[in-house]
């Protein structure tokens, strides 16, 4: 979230930035990532903690969220981060509510429209725990798998996962499915 921190990251040898504040969160960040010539996640964002929560309200969460992300990338566009750099993240569980997330996670094609590549961050995320009916992060890790294969089946890109072989076998199966 920290132009200074993207900047340090990329010289110790990252090659993505990831972003969950879109950009909002420092006025220097895409100006700091144009200059650095890496991959620079895009998350829908709108606050730090309660100030977040609190403004998780949507009249239509997929078009409203569909349309700040969009607003932000083409602002990071704008700012010289080459549209090849861009990933696109609706960012789930960030000002939103658990069903707000299984609506985004039902219209993922919108935010795969938007022309750049899309991460889903849904790992062990609480909206998970509510539907296994207060299963623990840590024993989410199949209903993480499931949302892995949705994702792949919907030209998603990319997933942020605590536990990389099941999600990666989930996937390998789905576009084994999908040949």
């Amino acid at each position: 979230m920290r132009a200074s921190v993207a900047r340090a990251s990329v010289e110790a040898g990252a090659a993505i930035i990831n972003d969950v504040s879109g950009g909002l969160a420092d006025d220097a960040m895409f100006a700091t990532v144009a200059g650095l010539d890496v991959d620079y996640i895009c998350q829908h964002w709108r606050g730090f903690g309660q100030e977040m929560n609190q403004r998780g309200r949507y009249h239509d969460v997929v078009t409203e969220v569909r349309d700040e992300l969009a607003a932000r990338l083409a602002l990071a566009e704008q700012a010289g981060i080459s549209h090849d750099h861009l990933i696109a993240d609706p960012g789930l569980g960030f000002a939103k509510m658990g069903e707000q997330d299984w609506q985004l996670l039902r219209h993922l094609d919108v935010f795969v429209a938007l022309g750049h590549r899309v991460l889903v961050g849904a790992s062990r995320k609480r909206f998970l725990g509510v539907l296994l009916n207060g299963r623990e992060a840590r024993d989410r890790d199949a209903a993480t798998a499931a949302v892995s294969a949705w994702c792949a089946q919907r030209g998603v890109w990319g997933v942020r996962t605590h536990e990389v072989l099941s999600q990666a076998d989930a996937i390998a199966v789905t576009e084994h499915l999908m040949l």
